[in-house]
């Protein structure tokens, strides 16, 4: 059992955030006073629509959108469902019954276009360089006549690696292929403008940048059609049926102004830490940082150590009061590695053995330093009882990394 008095470092942040104070002062606000239904017609109801067109129009302006391009959902994994499902039935419509997407996408996307071939879409799954960076020059490839939609992700959850989507969207724009993406972990971190960069339709997530759980966004192009998936009322133009979370969209609204009024800093500080990171555990051997060392999120960290697993490694960190995460996940009583590593081209075996830390603005150098000491000493201790580096180490199996 951890020990109580040990402080706790908190470095899983692109799995969660924890909410800022501006946007727990906007929440509590819009659940103690401001509480009436968006929809109704008397005075309270009224003064809620007006704040909720409010948070509309501060939202859009963060992304350079119109108000009326913004669609309030319940997170990240409903605006992915929502937008794919869209652009491949309008898709059908016209005899398009192909999508392009990568190999190392979000699950919500991955599952969503895995029913989508159930139903008869052919998907192209394009290959990930070793750096975790896809070319443009991929997907303006693999569109065909029949292409109704690409869904590439702008930085991924587990890497961190950022991908050229203002060239992709500029080749999906002249090819007249609606662009999606999932850039959940993108925004509030690093600049996102759907107009320059020939965006389609956005989701994005509150509770990665500071905002609370179960609200998110999806930015949806004018012109470009968008199916209800959700049947009831006629809230957000009756494309999403279900009262509006206005004290969560009130908490989104003022963590995205945050975030983006301080951007800069945060991102200095989050890549300064990071670097302090990289290169304390980059001096434990065998190891080996994922994804491109420089396009990428300022605060994500990803690494392999050869000879261990992930899972192990993970309950050590948090019984030395580190909270960090893994690419791997135990299922069913199965240890599988990350699909994102595999899609880079490491091999299981080195995948196992994998740890993402990922930082924000409120963690400090004495967390950076926590860690660059605590994790070599448990990765030591991994290795010393483990037989598959005893046999890397006798030359009985060759090191991979």
């Amino acid at each position: 059992m951890k020990n109580s008095e040990i402080k706790t470092v908190y470095a899983d942040n692109a799995a969660t955030t924890a909410m800022s104070d501006v946007a727990i002062d906007a929440m509590t606000l819009y659940l103690k006073e401001v509480y009436g239904n968006p929809s109704s017609l008397h005075t309270a109801g009224q003064k809620a629509k007006e704040a909720l067109d409010g948070f509309r129009a501060r939202i859009a302006a963060r992304l350079n959108a119109d108000p009326a391009e913004i669609y309030f959902t319940s997170g990240g994994s409903e605006a992915d469902n929502q937008a794919i499902r869209s652009a491949a039935y309008n898709g059908a419509k016209r005899g398009k019954k192909h999508i392009i997407s990568t190999a190392f996408e979000h699950h919500a996307v991955l599952h969503t276009l895995k029913k989508l071939e159930r139903e008869g879409f052919e998907v192209t799954y394009l290959d990930v360089h070793e750096n975790g960076v896809i070319d443009a020059a991929q997907v303006g490839n693999a569109i065909r006549r029949d292409t109704a939609l690409v869904t590439v992700m702008f930085a991924n959850n587990e890497i961190g690696t950022l991908q050229p989507i203002a060239e992709i969207g500029a080749l999906c724009r002249e090819r007249k292929v609606t662009f999606h993406t999932d850039a959940v972990q993108a925004v509030g971190h690093v600049p996102v403008d759907v107009k320059a960069m020939d965006i389609d339709m956005l989701s994005l997530s509150a509770h990665k940048f500071h905002g609370a759980k179960g609200v998110g966004a999806l930015y949806v192009r004018r012109g470009v059609p968008l199916a209800s998936f959700i049947e009831g009322g006629a809230q957000e133009k009756g494309r999403r049926a279900g009262t509006e979370n206005l004290a969560g969209i009130a908490a989104m609204a003022a963590a995205l102004d945050d975030a983006c009024d301080n951007m800069n800093a945060n991102a200095e500080k989050e890549r300064r830490l990071c670097d302090k990171i990289i290169s304390g555990l980059s001096r434990i051997p065998h190891s080996k940082l994922n994804g491109d060392r420089n396009k990428r999120l300022p605060g994500i960290v990803n690494m392999c150590f050869e000879g261990i697993e992930g899972e192990s490694l993970l309950l050590l960190l948090d019984d030395a009061g580190i909270c960090a995460s893994s690419g791997s996940a135990c299922t069913s009583g199965s240890l599988d590695p990350s699909h994102v590593l595999l899609a880079l081209g490491l091999p299981h075996e080195v995948a196992h053995g994998s740890l993402r830390i990922s930082l924000s603005e409120y963690n400090s150098d004495a967390d950076a330093d926590a860690i660059v000491e605590t994790v070599p000493k448990v990765v030591a201790y991994l290795r010393n009882i483990s037989p598959v580096w005893e046999a890397l180490e006798n030359g009985e199996k060759p090191h991979l990394l």
